[in-house]
């Protein structure tokens, strides 16, 4: 199965797109005021109306209900972005409705009753939004979402309120980091409602220099405008990084990404701190043309060698098993 992450981008430093919409069932408590039943009730109904409709997307997805989803598979799915750790937190009650590659993911029983996600490799938030937007649409009109006139959709997080919408940008952003430019990126672009998180989003750390950009404000601006400001504000970070690399020294770079290259083309053992920092590396020398390697290579190795992602199908492991597999899996990887 092809994913998001395994897909060629031409964009070497934005590595993906994600849009995420928020919505509830008009009529229908909050999930935190529904026990399991109730909620594989309103799962059941949005399973109907999704699977059931004669749209070309219909066809591509199928329903899958996390209680049957092994542990191991459940937070493999969060290294792999298709599902949010607070949503793996819990699998009672809860059910995902997918399609194969994974791009698009309708979650039943998070925070709110549904969030419809759709992620994307590269920079592409028009074509992520206008695929949310039809799942959005069918909904809608097949069962009716909680919205008031004032304050937009209803959600049980006031932050969400409005549109309902969170869009973001995952930027590979080496060069800033090492410069020191990102905090006063995020104290910048928090102040017209972005912000700037780690990897897995709210409450996570950087790993492999990468950085989520997403809007905050939700309420008082249409879609539109979130998605259009969104893309303005990534486009001029990927300028300034690209700024940073140009004046980068040539011979220092070099050695940088081949010491990464030989480290994980000959190590035994790898632990997920290390990788990350010898990937990122690998990944600005395939961007730079130092590599002569598949653009996709660095996601996949970041992604399908992360702990959960090891162990799905050969248990579970200790640290240093697992730091022994990804070492072995690594230097499979490399050419």
């Amino acid at each position: 199965m092809s994913n998001w992450y395994s897909a060629n981008n031409d964009n070497h430093i934005a590595v993906s797109t994600r849009v995420r919409l928020a919505r509830n069932l008009a009529d229908t408590p909050f999930p935190s005021l529904l026990d399991d039943a109730q909620m594989e009730q309103v799962a059941e109904k949005v399973k109907k109306a999704i699977l059931e409709s004669d749209t070309p997307f219909a066809k591509s997805l199928k329903y899958i209900s996390m209680k049957d989803v092994p542990d191991s598979e459940v937070y493999a799915m969060v290294e792999r972005h298709v599902i949010s750790p607070e949503f793996a937190s819990k699998k009672s009650g809860r059910a995902v409705i997918i399609s194969e590659d994974e791009s698009v993911c309708v979650m039943l029983g998070e925070e709110d009753h549904i969030r419809i996600q759709v992620i994307l490799p590269g920079l592409n938030l028009e074509k992520a939004y206008e695929t949310a937007d039809k799942i959005d649409e069918l909904l809608s009109l097949k069962c009716g979402f909680a919205f008031d006139n004032q304050l937009g959709y209803l959600t049980e997080c006031p932050t969400n309120l409005g549109t309902g919408l969170r869009a973001s940008v995952m930027l590979h952003l080496p060069f800033m980091e090492s410069a020191g430019a990102v905090n006063e990126i995020a104290d910048t672009i928090g102040k017209i409602g972005f912000t700037v998180r780690g990897m897995y989003g709210e409450g996570s750390k950087s790993k492999a220099s990468l950085y989520q950009i997403s809007n905050q404000i939700t309420l008082g601006i249409t879609e539109k405008n979130a998605i259009d400001n969104l893309n303005v504000i990534t486009k001029q970070l990927i300028d300034r990084e690209l700024n940073e690399r140009k004046r980068t020294d040539r011979i220092k770079l070099e050695d940088l990404v081949w010491r990464a290259y030989g480290i994980l083309k000959n190590q035994r053992l790898l632990s997920s701190d290390e990788m990350y920092k010898l990937v990122s590396h690998i990944k600005v020398g395939i961007a730079e043309g130092i590599l002569p390697f598949d653009e996709t290579l660095p996601m996949r190795i970041l992604i399908e060698t992360s702990p959960n992602m090891l162990c799905r199908f050969t248990g579970e492991k200790t640290p240093s098993e697992r730091d022994f597999l990804r070492a072995k899996q690594v230097r499979k990887m490399i050419p």
